[in-house]
């Protein structure tokens, strides 16, 4: 038997099954037509950023990195709950627009732009956060063509990385950013060329737990900035100071102190030189915004018994689902939070292995999990899910298809 991870506060029942947005998962799948779907709570969302207003300084403004989750339902939603949008392709940068965000609003990373994604983004009236000097000449190039003055940030590789992240975006050899010692010479080439320089753009990891370890990203962040500020001698406009913030998903896993967190930036911000009295400041957050407000719901097809193991296969699988799988950057697979939601409210009896419905040993959305009973019929729940789930997934994997997804 093996541990899953917590389940999300928040979610409760309705006729003894799990429920979100006080709506059964039976009910919610009758909704939607079918399975598998993915489920979005509006409250989950609307109390998230209410808590990160609380806890961050009133300076800070929120970003939602519409990487991680851009059904566009949600996205309405969060464009009236967020201060901006970052996005990291042309696709994502429609989305936004189709979600009524202002383009003044919208900031747009990311290596291998395209000529018609850096023409589109100087045509609105988007920041640039430039990932190389190639691409800062390009832009400059372009925005020449079209009598267009360009707003171009600069995305800084930094020295540092945040401890103990999931991934790390910053430190040594990377394909974001520019160098930091770089960083002054191209801003000052931005200038002279008569671009609008936004600022900088600094992210140095994602999926951290430990508040010690942001708040140290943070302060080394920020020390950063005054060190090319200072170098550069003129005062950046906005400062992107990335995100990092993770969410519990493996069984020991604990929710990051964000009051702890906003009252060292706070005290950091307090600290800063006169040179910065007038910059804006954001961060960008993806997975801890939306994660935890999505749950997959998948349906059993089939109970099944191999060399004295217990199998439930799912209509679902890792097409949709791939980091619960374990196939998305975890390197030793663990189970993400679970529940029958068909029987949310019974004891535990088995001991069970969810499989998907795809041709592959890889396609395991919990091992030997603890559950109640359960058969052919019954709903899944794989919490988590609202992050990297539908998008980052290969849906048409041996041509099954995207799964339904729903905003309650």
């Amino acid at each position: 038997m093996k541990a899953t991870g917590p389940i999300p506060a928040g979610y409760g029942m309705a006729d003894g099954e799990l429920a979100i947005g006080g709506v059964s998962a039976s009910a919610l799948v009758e909704k939607a037509g079918d399975t598998p779907l993915f489920v979005y709570s509006s409250a989950h969302l609307r109390q998230r950023v209410e808590e990160l207003r609380a806890a961050m300084p009133r300076r800070l403004a929120l970003h939602y990195a519409m990487k991680a989750n851009p059904f566009p339902p949600l996205l309405a939603l969060m464009h009236a709950l967020v201060d901006g949008f970052d996005v990291a392709s042309g696709g994502e940068l429609e989305m936004a627009l189709d979600a009524g965000a202002n383009p003044d609003k919208i900031s747009f990373a990311g290596p291998g732009k395209r000529d018609r994604d850096l023409e589109r983004a100087i045509t609105l009236g988007v920041t640039l956060n430039c990932e190389s000097e190639g691409e800062v000449a390009r832009a400059l190039t372009i925005g020449a063509r079209l009598a267009t003055t360009p707003k171009l940030a600069v995305r800084v590789n930094p020295s540092f990385d945040l401890k103990g992240s999931g991934m790390k975006m910053g430190g040594g050899a990377k394909p974001f950013g520019v160098d930091a010692e770089r960083v002054p010479a191209l801003v000052k080439h931005i200038t002279n060329a008569g671009a609008q320089w936004q600022g900088f753009h600094i992210y140095a990891g994602s999926q951290a737990l430990s508040a010690d370890a942001i708040i140290a990203m943070q302060a080394q962040t920020l020390d950063l900035v005054v060190e090319l500020t200072d170098a550069i001698g003129m005062s950046p406009t906005k400062v992107n100071l990335g995100g990092g913030f993770g969410i519990p998903y493996f069984p020991g896993d604990t929710p990051v102190d964000i009051g702890a967190v906003g009252m060292a930036l706070e005290a950091r911000f307090s600290r800063l030189p006169s040179s910065l009295a007038d910059t804006h400041f954001c961060i960008e957050l993806g997975r801890y915004m939306v994660g935890e407000a999505g749950v997959y719901l998948t349906r059993i097809v089939d109970r099944k018994i191999s060399h004295g193991e217990l199998f439930l296969v799912t209509d679902g699988g890792l097409h949709h689902q791939l980091a619960a799988s374990g196939n998305f950057g975890t390197v030793i697979r663990r189970n993400y939070p679970v529940a029958v939601a068909t029987r949310v409210a019974a004891e535990p009896e088995e001991v069970a292995t969810i499989v998907g419905c795809l041709c592959t040993p890889l396609d395991k959305l919990s091992d030997s999990a603890h559950l109640p009973r359960a058969d052919a019929g019954d709903l899944v729940a794989i919490f988590c899910a609202g992050a990297y789930g539908a998008s980052a997934s290969p849906a048409n994997f041996l041509g099954q298809g995207p799964a339904a997804e729903l905003l309650v």
